[in-house]
Order: C-alpha cells, then sequence, then structure tokens
C-alpha cells in the first residue's frame, strides 16, 4: 500500500495502475475510521482494480465553533486499517497541499442544500462539494464511494457529478450499524457513558416511523410528532436539531408518506452532533 502525502504521488500512483488497465475506486473520508468506513473499502476492494483513500479533515466544512481542533486524528491506526482492507493507496495531504493559497472557488449545489443539515450548517456543504471535486480531479476514479448516513451528500455530490460532467459513478453504501442499532460515527467517541446509552433512540426513532409507514402512511406531520416524542422520552439530554421527512431525489419535505420517503433527523448529545435516517421504500416494516 502506498501512502501519499503530496497530490502529484497521488497522481502518479494512480495513472500507473490506470495504465495497467486497472479501474479506479474512491473512498474519500477524513479519517477516525470505523468499520462504517471501512465496508466503503471492502465494496470498492470488490469492485475495483485499485482503491485510492483519501484521509483528510477539511476545514472548509467545519463552522465557527465546531470542532475542526478536536476532530480524532488517528492516522497510524488508519493507515493500518486501510491496508487489512486491500487499499492500493491512501492520500493523506495537509492543508496546505489541498489549499497552498487562499481559495476564492467554491463549488456550491443550489436548493438540495438548503434543507436537513444544511439549514443549520449552510457552511458544510460547500465545503464538502469544493473537497470532493478536488478529490474527483486528482484521482479521476470510476467509482466513489459514500456511506448512506450522510444520505444529503450522497445526493448532492451525485448531482454535483452529473452537472459537471464528472465521469465516475457515485456509489451509495448501506449504513453500518452498532449491535444495538446506533449508526456507526467517529463522534461517537464524543459520547458519556449516559449519553450512549440514550443514542439508541435514534435508531429506535426510526424504525417507529418505517413502522407507522407503512403499516399506515399517516400524513407526514403525525410521523414527525411521533419521532420527536420518542427521542424527548428516551434521549432526555439529547437536542432535537430536526426531524424531516422528504423525498429521498429532491430531498424536499413531503406531507404524504407514501414512499419512497427518507426519514431523516440530527439531535446534539454535547459536543456530538448525531444524524441518521431511514429511507422508507416499498416492503413490511422491520421488526
Amino acid at each position: 500500500m502506498k501512502v501519499a502525502k503530496t497530490i502529484k504521488e497521488a497522481q502518479s500512483a494512480v495513472a500507473e495502475a490506470r495504465r495497467a488497465g486497472r479501474t479506479i475506486g474512491l473512498v474519500p473520508t477524513m479519517g477516525a475510521m470505523h468499520q462504517g468506513h471501512f465496508s466503503l473499502i471492502e465494496r470498492a476492494r470488490g469492485e475495483c482494480g485499485f482503491v485510492a483513500v483519501s484521509i483528510f479533515v477539511n476545514p472548509t466544512q467545519f463552522g465557527p465553533n465546531e470542532d475542526l481542533g478536536a476532530y480524532p486524528r488517528p492516522v497510524e491506526a488508519d493507515l493500518a486499517g486501510c491496508e487489512a482492507r486491500g487499499a492500493d493507496l491512501v492520500f493523506v495531504p495537509s492543508v496546505e497541499e489541498m489549499y497552498p493559497r487562499e481559495s476564492v472557488t467554491t463549488v456550491a449545489v443550489k436548493r438540495l442544500t438548503d434543507t436537513l443539515c444544511g439549514r443549520t450548517r449552510p457552511w458544510h456543504f460547500p465545503g464538502a462539494c469544493t473537497v470532493v471535486a478536488k478529490l474527483f480531479n486528482i484521482v479521476l476514479p470510476d467509482k466513489a464511494y459514500f456511506g448512506a448516513k450522510d444520505f444529503q451528500q450522497a445526493v448532492i455530490v451525485k448531482r454535483m457529478a452529473g452537472d459537471l460532467d464528472f465521469p465516475v459513478e457515485v456509489v451509495v453504501c448501506p449504513t453500518v450499524r452498532e449491535a444495538d442499532g446506533l449508526a456507526m460515527s467517529s463522534r461517537n467517541a464524543y459520547l458519556t457513558p449516559q449519553e450512549r446509552k440514550q443514542a439508541t433512540a435514534l435508531s429506535g426513532a426510526l424504525r417507529l416511523a418505517e413502522r407507522m409507514i407503512r403499516q399506515k402512511r399517516p400524513p407526514a406531520k403525525q410521523v414527525i410528532e411521533a419521532v420527536r416524542r420518542h427521542i424527548a422520552a428516551d434521549a432526555p439530554d439529547g437536542a432535537i436539531d430536526y426531524v424531516q421527512i422528504v423525498d429521498p431525489y429532491e430531498l424536499r419535505d413531503v406531507e404524504k408518506t407514501d414512499p419512497p420517503v427518507l426519514v431523516a433527523l440530527a439531535v446534539k448529545f454535547g459536543k456530538a452532533r448525531l444524524i441518521d435516517n431511514a429511507l422508507v421504500d416499498s416492503g413490511p416494516a422491520r421488526s
């Protein structure tokens, strides 16, 4: 496995793989890896001849008073995990390498960024889209892999890639969960034991919403109210940022809950802001 710290090193490794006729898969990450990240690498390994992973804590997608400085950076453990899952290249650039001068160019996706996480974190998606666009240009992947936990991000990146004619297939992989249902996240490490116990209310609330929608198709407003009550009862230390039910393609709020719909939420526990979602399509409800 090659570790590249500069753009030229990464481009050289990818170019060599492409000359050998290998398809290129990219897994963009901010590090602090868990099984969710590793599942993306494993998926890429099964589908591509050359797997590149990026580890970069991108400052432009953090807002004022967010956790940029405190964000975990266990680089050696991350590299070992990437190598164990068969990554061919890990690109670990510095901030200075990615932004060598004041950047006056930003990739902004309209409308899809105005809802869900974008309502309270308007800086996040322009920063994320810009760095993903840079990574697409550096690595030139055939496929790029994202997790469904960040569903809004995946939808936005897909639209960006299509609108800007990036020759890349954006692959969205299932959310990986702990045994008790909590979606894996690097920010789970911020939770106190009590908050960690309460955080399972998020997945519990989503299962409740899924059952309600599949069994009775109630108005979205009723489902949202039930989700809020569930979280308030089971996670009293959590502060709800949002609970929304949206069209999973355009991310617009819906009034009816005829599938497919996306139930999405964000809840803050102390220093941790956790997000989760459930895509409710056809089929029976989960137990």
